[in-house]
This record gives C-alpha cells, sequence and structure tokens, in this order.
C-alpha cells in the first residue's frame, strides 16, 4: 500500500518512502501550506530516518526555501523550536521500523486534515524541482526545550523523587533525563537500546508492564516515565509500576494547569466530563489534527484557557498557563513532557504519590490494545458490517447485555445497560485493529480487550 495521511501524518513502508516520493510530498507541502520561507526538519532513531531527512532537506533547498536542520530531536521541540515556521519531522512514531514517514507542521503548529488534502492534491499535480540552491543551516532544538519546563516548573518541582526513565529508543531519551534533574529530581536511567524499539504507550504489553514494576521494585522508584518514539505520547507508571492511562494524564495536566475547555477524541476515558473544573468538555475524532480543529474553534468562540489531549497521552496547551515557578507558553502539537511533569509535581506539591493522586478521581478504567497485521479492507469492511447492520452487531456483542448508546464519531463506540463500553477501530496509520474499553474497575476493562481482541481476531482471520 502506498504512503498515506493517517490521524497523524504521512506514513508508509520504508520501501516506498523513495528519495522521489519523499522529495515530491516535501514541494507539494511548500507548494500548498505557508513555511515563513524557512523550513525546520527533525528525525527520530529508525534507521531509515537520516536518509529519509537528507531527501527532505535537498527538496526544501531546490525550492529555494531555508532549510534548519535540527537532526535526532523530539517532535515537540522541532515544533517549539518552529514557531513561526514551517517543520518536517521524520517519524513513524510508534510502529515499527520498517515503516516511517513524515508529520508537516505550518507557522502556527501541526497541519490541519484541509492542509493535508491541500499537500495530496499538490503531490498528485506533480509540483517539478524549483532547481535552486538554499542554505541549510543547523540549530540545537533540545536545550529550549528543557528550558522551557525548567523556567515553568522550578528546580524544586521534583525534589525527593526518585524516577526511572525507561530508555529505550526514544528519542527524548536524554531529555528526560535532563529535565528531571533540572527540577530537582534523581533519574535512573533503564534499557537504553542501540536497537529501534516500537513502543506504543496507548497499549503496553504484559511483558512491559511487568518489567516495569519489577524496575521500581528494584530500584525504590516514586514513577518510571518514558515516551514513544518521536516523545509525542508519554508513559508514565506510579511508584508500584502500574502504567498510568494517558488520558489520566491528560486530565491531572489540565486540572493542575488551570483548564477550562478541554478537547479530547471520543477514545478518551469519560472521566474528563465527570470534572466540574472543566466547564466544557468537546469530545472529537481520534487524531491531533481533529483535536487542534476542535481548540481552535473553542479558542475563537470562547477565548478560554483551552487544552486538549488524547488517549496516548499527547498534550496540547492552547493558552499561555501558569505553572508553578513561572509562565508556559502555547504548543499547539502534541508533548510528552508536560504530562509527565505536571503530574508528578502537583503529587508532589500536594504530598501525595501519584497513585494517591490518580485515586482521587471518579472510578473509571481504560485499557486499550491492538491486533496487528490486519488487512486494512477487512479491518474497514468489518467495522462497516458492525456499524450498519444492527442484528451483527446485536449478536457480536450479545455477551454483554443491553446497549445503552451507540457513538460512531470515529470507529463504533458502543455503551451497555452495565456501564462497560467497548470501542472498534481500524488504525488510521499502521494496518492494525484498535480494542478500547472502559469499564468500573482496571481488571473489567482489561478483561473487556482481552475478549475482544479475541473476538476480533477470530472475524478477520
Amino acid at each position: 500500500m502506498a504512503p498515506k495521511f493517517g490521524t497523524s501524518g504521512l506514513r508508509g513502508l520504508v520501501t516506498e518512502l523513495t528519495d522521489e516520493l519523499v522529495g515530491d510530498y516535501t514541494r507539494a507541502f511548500i507548494n500548498a501550506c505557508p513555511h515563513g520561507s524557512r523550513i525546520y526538519v527533525g528525525q527520530d532513531l529508525r534507521p531509515s530516518s537520516e536518509s529519509i531527512g537528507e531527501a527532505v532537506i535537498r527538496a526544501i533547498r531546490e525550492q529555494g526555501v531555508e532549510a534548519v536542520d535540527c537532526g535526532v530531536v523530539p517532535t515537540p521541540a522541532l515544533a517549539l523550536a518552529a514557531k513561526g515556521a514551517g517543520a518536517v519531522m521524520i517519524t513513524g512514531s510508534h510502529i515499527p521500523a520498517d515503516r516511517n514517514g513524515l508529520k508537516f507542521y505550518v507557522p502556527t503548529g501541526e497541519v490541519s486534515k484541509a492542509d493535508e488534502q491541500a499537500i495530496v492534491a499538490a503531490y498528485d499535480a506533480k509540483v517539478a524541482p524549483a532547481g535552486k540552491d538554499a542554505s541549510v543551516k543547523e540549530y540545537g532544538a533540545i536545550a529550549p526545550y528543557v528550558d522551557r519546563y525548567a523556567r515553568a516548573f522550578g528546580d524544586t518541582a521534583l525534589a525527593g523523587l526518585r524516577i526511572g526513565v525507561y530508555q529505550h529508543s526514544s528519542v527524548a531519551r536524554d531529555v528526560m533525563m535532563a529535565v528531571i534533574e533540572r527540577l530537582g529530581g534523581v533519574s535512573v536511567a533503564l534499557a537504553r537500546s542501540d536497537t529501534f524499539i516500537p513502543v506504543d504507550t496507548e497499549a503496553v504489553d504484559q511483558g512491559t508492564r511487568d518489567m516495569l514494576r519489577g524496575w521500581c521494585a528494584e530500584h525504590g522508584l516514586s514513577a518510571v516515565i518514558s515516551t514513544d518514539g518521536d516523545a509525542d505520547r508519554p508513559m508514565v507508571t506510579d511508584g508500584d509500576g502500574n502504567v498510568i492511562p494517558g488520558d489520566i494524564l491528560g486530565v491531572l495536566t489540565a486540572r493542575m494547569l488551570g483548564a477550562e475547555v478541554v478537547c479530547t477524541p471520543v477514545s478518551s476515558n469519560s472521566v474528563v466530563g465527570m470534572l466540574p473544573e472543566f466547564g466544557t468538555v468537546h469530545m472529537t475524532r481520534i487524531g491531533s489534527p481533529f483535536v487542534i480543529a476542535a481548540m481552535e474553534e473553542a479558542l475563537a468562540e470562547e477565548g478560554a484557557k483551552v487544552v486538549g489531549f488524547e488517549a496516548n497521552g499527547g498534550f496540547l496547551l492552547g493558552f499561555e498557563a501558569d505553572a508553578p515557578a513561572g509562565k508556559l507558553e502555547p504548543l499547539m502539537t502534541r508533548d510528552s513532557i508536560l504530562p509527565i511533569v505536571a503530574p508528578l509535581a502537583a503529587a508532589k506539591a500536594a504530598g501525595r504519590t501519584l497513585a494517591e493522586l490518580v485515586a482521587e478521581l471518579p472510578p473509571r478504567f481504560t485499557a486499550a490494545d491492538r491486533v496487528t497485521e490486519t488487512p486494512t479492507d477487512k479491518s474497514k469492511a468489518l467495522l462497516a458490517e458492525l456499524s450498519e447492520d444492527a442484528a451483527k452487531r446485536a449478536e457480536f456483542f450479545s455477551a454483554l447485555g443491553g446497549v445503552a448508546n451507540v457513538d460512531q464519531t470515529d470507529g463504533l463506540r458502543v455503551t451497555f445497560e452495565s456501564g462497560d463500553v467497548v470501542h472498534l477501530r481500524p488504525s488510521g496509520n499502521a494496518p492494525e485493529f484498535r480494542v478500547y474499553a472502559e469499564a468500573s474497575t482496571p481488571e473489567r476493562a482489561r478483561e473487556l480487550v482481552d475478549m475482544y481482541m479475541e473476538t476480533v481476531g477470530g472475524a478477520l482471520r
């Protein structure tokens, strides 16, 4: 299947991301979108990212636009550096290393779905190389990104905390260490890898969960933190090594920053709508472009303190927030460091553990997993059948009792009279089928995911 835009960015097999295709998409972006006459370029640690980055920079220069090479850098750090300019991040996020992709940014932040459509139209029109040779310069985007959190949270925000950093092949593995130390905590490096590991923070497997718990016990940790490959999604555990879901990190971060309006996908934990401090909650389709569109609409109409987050934990800040030690400027792209730091700092300031802070929220729990290597046509056909045929849907979910609500905002989200929720959706970025669940206990949520992972897998086979 040819590379295409999914929930966030252009993705495809490395073998299909040829220099010609990458150059054509880069020229299409330059032709279709504002870029401020300068484009910043960053990359993750996949083996293919360096050569793809070279093709991107070459295409930028050939169009007479200045290229700024930021090298290996977290996606949100690149977005922060590129404010007022364009940017291209070479990353496949959490998917395996045989795939990669491009994320595009306009001067105001991540591209919208309308921008993506314009890029595709320009790509189809085959924008020819201009034959120019603009300049290229290097820029260190990491130090300003670390400084952002040091200024906002102060040098004692995490004092007394001993925090494990699961480094693997995250592009932010050294950034996480630096931020923890700058905020007064003690960082413990864990499992650094020279081989790319596709960590999906939204679907943490049991082996990884056991490993995280083991580290907490072995090293006496207050938490373990990590990110996905390009560091726009966080992973955080409590002191016992229990993974805290990304949407709960989002709720805790939004609360700490004094947010009034929250924009989040329909797959997020419904606890966000149960908290009185959030005056308005907008539920969107899944994918940061949809969250950003809802945030921009809310900012234009309400002018309030607007934030966004996804079930994967990526957090978007739409206003200048008052953090414990200073101002935190807006950043309209998924960030991983903010939803790591803010809950830890909030727990520390309240004299509580992270687990105690989470326990204060209404008891709603989520779980998620994915059936991998699922042909896209089969995934779409299964979802269409369940969405359109009420009898088939009733048979498929017969074990869960009466249906209270069916939501087709994105995929198929079914709420049952028991309060259980099952949400099915093919991935927009990879040949995978996502299974989400929500229930009143974590055990029940996990049980639902396991049940429908098996059911979906059987149906797709």
